[in-house]
């Protein structure tokens, strides 16, 4: 899976006015009236979108750099980050699907190239794309839980594959959490979601 580190907008004072009316400062000096950093992600998130009519992608933004201005960390001195979702319904079974994150063979079907890849807690994923990971914990069917190691990636990242049971079909959503920049997350967004397309043309086809 290759990743385009590039952000879908530029973050920026002049952007962020020219796409909500107001620029990054000025919502952050809104926010800091409102009650600052104590009201919490989700209700700042919620206010942006729900409220003030800001764009999901604008709101996150907003969110997330508001953190980072304000010096709001994690106790590995990182901030908090992003978090991206990427979703695919595909016509299988989730064992049909997991099957095809199970094996080196089975990913290079649709992931990328060249892997190698032991599924079992503690194991290894890498392939030629660059693509690094640790297997934190793999339940077959159900979910797969790693460790993103990519070296370009400002720090690892938790990811955390589930296939959830729809009927005849199976939701497929990978969830990626604590990158640290716009484009961190909008290149790995938009590169799980093409390998998605790519995971549900393999199967149904």
């Amino acid at each position: 899976m290759k990743v385009e580190r590039k952000s879908d907008h530029a973050v920026s004072d002049d952007s962020c006015k020219a796409a909500t009316g107001k620029s990054l400062s000025e919502w952050f000096e809104q926010i800091d009236a409102r009650g600052g950093v104590a009201l919490g992600r989700r209700d700042i998130g919620q206010w942006l979108y729900a409220e003030m009519k800001v764009d999901p992608w604008w709101s996150a933004t907003i969110n997330c750099e508001y953190e980072i201005a304000r010096n709001q960390v994690e106790k590995d001195g990182k901030a908090r980050g992003y978090t991206i979702c990427a979703t695919k319904t595909i016509k299988a079974d989730p064992n049909v699907c997991y099957a095809a994150f199970s094996s080196a063979g089975a990913m290079d079907r649709w992931f990328g190239s060249g892997h190698s890849l032991d599924l079992g807690d503690g194991g290894k994923l890498a392939n030629a794309d660059g693509n690094r990971a640790t297997i934190k914990k793999a339940n077959p069917g159900k979910t797969i839980r790693l460790t993103w190691e990519d070296p370009d990636l400002t720090l690892p990242t938790p990811v955390e594959i589930k296939f959830a049971p729809a009927g005849a079909k199976t939701t497929v959503m990978v969830t990626i959490d604590r990158l640290q920049t716009r484009a961190e997350a909008d290149g790995y967004r938009r590169a799980w979601g093409e390998a998605l397309d790519r995971l549900k043309a393999l199967v149904e086809g």
